[in-house]
């Protein structure tokens, strides 16, 4: 045959590469899968290498790590882990997929024709989610240093202080109410006249007397050079400007989940979520499973992420030794 006869094909094969993809090819490769990885591109706004950790500095909330860990040291451990074991990693990004039979076949590149760079007989879906952010310079430069999209994650750290939190909706104000538990005074800065939350979390955020609201502004800048110094609104009616001297900003207007890829492919929510079964990583493909932040929009957490990445790769272990079971029947 000649060289360009296609690959065989994988037993799994696993897109994306943060705390559930990563988890999910330690026990595929444990399991003598041979799992491949595709953990995306470092020039990538989405599914990079590493998932959003890679743009986190201190992890506290990691179970095993008493004294913290940096968000790109676990992802580095967490790779070389999976390394380990045998799964292959490809600092490359899919940008096709085809469902539709199996084995089911992989693209790659910015112009996924010709043949597929893999196939596989089970795959898992572990592209995550991106927070939405205000587009402003300094945020590439203050995450995680003051800014964060998480106050799960982070709000431990603003004990005493002075913080802010941008939106409007459920999320913006359970973030804030969360916030009040470490800081003295908690912002929410919203460009409308009114929240967009329901009835029941307005209450609960007007209640509070660590939460103010400055209603018709919008964040123009980001103030500081290595953390977090301040913040410059700005009025969306008049465009007058002042600045807000602040510790810690929180930005809670929403997230994206990585599935433009999947579209078509794949049953999703209205908010674009990947749908899996109840009590399992099963999507309504056979065959194909979804750990991770791409299907999980309640609870958005690495250690949540990294154990349905386990899910998934036992979910994927069975299934493929049920196939295997009844094609030997």
């Amino acid at each position: 045959m000649s060289g360009d006869a296609p690959p065989e094909p994988r037993q799994v094969a696993i897109i994306g590469s943060g705390p559930a993809g990563l988890t999910a090819a330690i026990y595929c490769a444990r399991a003598n899968l041979t799992p491949v990885v595709f953990e995306g591109e470092p020039s990538s706004t989405s599914d990079q290498p590493g998932g959003q950790l890679m743009l986190t500095t201190d992890v506290e909330n990691y179970p095993g790590f008493p004294g913290g860990i940096m968000g790109p040291e676990l992802m580095v451990a967490f790779r070389a882990q999976a390394a380990r074991f045998g799964a292959e990693i490809r600092t490359e990004k899919v940008s096709r997929v085809d469902f539709t039979e199996r084995p089911f076949r992989l693209w790659v590149g910015e112009d996924p024709g010709g043949e597929p760079a893999s196939s596989a007989h089970a795959v898992i879906v572990s592209t995550g989610a991106q927070s939405l952010m205000l587009g402003l310079e300094a945020e590439d430069r203050l995450i995680g240093r003051g800014l964060s999209t998480c106050a799960t994650c982070d709000g431990f750290f603003f004990g005493g202080q002075e913080i802010a939190v941008v939106g409007g909706g459920d999320s913006a104000m359970e973030e804030a109410l969360f916030l009040t538990k470490f800081a003295t005074k908690v912002t929410v800065i919203h460009r409308r006249d009114q929240l967009r939350a329901s009835k029941i979390m307005q209450d609960r955020a007007f209640a509070s007397d660590r939460i103010e609201f400055l209603w018709n502004h919008i964040v123009a800048d980001v103030l500081g050079t290595e953390s977090v110094e301040g913040v410059r609104v700005r009025h969306t009616e008049t465009g007058t400007e002042r600045t807000l001297p602040l510790a810690g900003l929180f930005i809670a207007i929403g997230h994206r989940p990585n599935t433009d890829l999947f579209r078509g492919s794949l049953a999703m929510k209205s908010n674009g979520y990947l749908i899996t079964e109840p009590g399992s990583t099963r999507t309504n493909v056979p065959g194909v499973f979804a750990c991770g932040d791409v299907q999980d929009d309640v609870y958005r957490q690495a250690v949540t992420a990294a154990g349905s990445g386990c899910m998934a790769a036992i979910d994927a272990e069975r299934w493929l030794e049920a196939q295997h079971d009844a094609k030997h029947r």
